[in-house]
């Protein structure tokens, strides 16, 4: 849940709203009453991405773009009511 605090609010109070956010609380800042900012607390920066980790897992086959005949205009299933039977 949030709390919103005008701009004057949050500069008189900004040692105690940053506490808060400390708590797990998030504070909303706005001007003239819309939100123009958000204090969040900052969580552990996720592990950096090594390229190539996954070399070899992923096989992309030469005919990956072909057309598949189920969408294939031209192409009918055999039994296919629809189908013309001559």
């Amino acid at each position: 849940m949030s709390t919103t605090y005008n701009i004057h609010e949050a500069k008189t109070h900004l040692s105690q709203l940053l506490e808060r956010v400390q708590n797990g609380e998030e504070i909303v800042i706005a001007k003239a009453g819309k939100p123009v900012a958000r204090l969040t607390a900052i969580t552990a920066r996720p592990a950096r991405r090594v390229p190539g980790l996954d070399i070899g897992k992923v096989i992309i086959h030469p005919n990956f773009d072909d057309p598949l005949p189920e969408f294939d205009p031209d192409y009918m299933h055999p039994d296919d009511p629809l189908r013309d039977p001559t």
